[in-house]
């Protein structure tokens, strides 16, 4: 039976599959975490514009009290509250009864604070709690809190799932006498069993929406690249920019990634498609479990019994 004949048939017994099986476990161990971190803070910002308008508040107003302060006076009194701190921005207001937002830095840790015009009291944090979470929260999705080296770790774990796609696509091949069994979960087995066939289940019937979000995680770190592919299939002088099918391939791709769409029936189907990660790392770490370190600990057990 020649390679390919045993790949379509018996995928089991072919050596490379057993090779992409454990880079395919050592990847997810190794990126489970983060993909953890970038699943459930993607899922949550998919309402990102309706919470951000939920928690948004009305300008802050003050009763007006004697004169209003300067800002040279302001940025004083931020000064004596804030000590270490450097005032980088002071945001006076038109109206006069309502309050002026400060912004200071130390070290790059940054304060939005609120300060009465007329007393110089502190009135809090300019944006609402609500919103600063969700500021937080597409900030850790995007850059992991670290900026540009964030960001760059971002487009390797992008990078790390599409490879965690291809090689589990492989691996889950049943073989063509398998192949209709593999489609459906099996629920009269045992735990272990039914582990992994939840692992690939859930796999198969999601390939198409995490590939598209390793795919497009890529594209929003890098996007020259794609650019440039764009660019050499469909040159400028052939398709005026904006008429080219490869710009709105593009801009699929990232309305797609953080699911940019109107109505909340769809955008609750995609945030709960987003937690598909979170699934399969807990599915794929019982399998470790059960695959690596259980039989490593008993080991250990009948060594230290001997």
């Amino acid at each position: 039976m020649s390679f390919v004949q045993r790949l379509l048939r018996q995928p089991q017994n072919v050596w490379l599959r057993r090779a992409l099986f454990q880079v395919h476990l050592w990847t997810g161990i190794g990126v489970g975490i983060y993909l953890l971190v970038i699943s459930v803070s993607g899922s949550a910002l998919v309402f990102r514009t309706e919470l951000h308008r939920k928690f948004t508040r009305p300008p802050v107003t003050v009763t007006p009290v004697g004169n209003l302060m300067t800002e040279d006076q302001l940025k004083e009194v931020a000064y004596r509250t804030y000590p270490g701190y450097e005032v980088t921005n002071v945001w006076k207001n038109k109206n006069a009864d309502q309050a002026v937002e400060i912004w200071l830095n130390r070290n790059g840790k940054v304060k939005q604070r609120i300060f009465n015009p007329y007393t110089g009291a502190d009135m809090g944090a300019s944006e609402p709690a609500g919103v600063r979470l969700m500021l937080w929260l597409a900030d850790l999705h995007d850059n992991l809190l670290y900026g540009d080296k964030g960001r760059f770790v971002n487009g390797v774990g992008s990078i790390f799932l599409a490879l965690l796609c291809f090689t589990g696509a492989v691996i889950w091949w049943p073989g063509l006498g398998k192949l209709r069994r593999s489609l459906t979960l099996e629920l009269k087995t045992n735990w272990k069993r039914l582990n992994w066939s939840l692992h690939n289940v859930i796999g198969l019937w999601t390939f198409a929406f995490v590939f598209l979000w390793a795919i497009s995680g890529i594209y929003l770190v890098w996007p020259d690249p794609f650019a440039k592919i764009v660019d050499y299939f469909e040159p400028f002088d052939k398709a005026p920019l904006g008429d080219r099918l490869g710009d709105d391939i593009l801009r699929w791709v990232a309305r797609l990634h953080f699911g940019r769409f109107y109505g909340w029936p769809i955008k609750t189907v995609w945030t709960l498609v987003g937690l598909v990660p979170l699934a399969l790392f807990i599915t794929g770490a019982l399998m470790w479990w059960n695959r690596v370190l259980r039989p490593a600990a008993r080991q250990n057990a009948n060594l230290n019994l001997e």
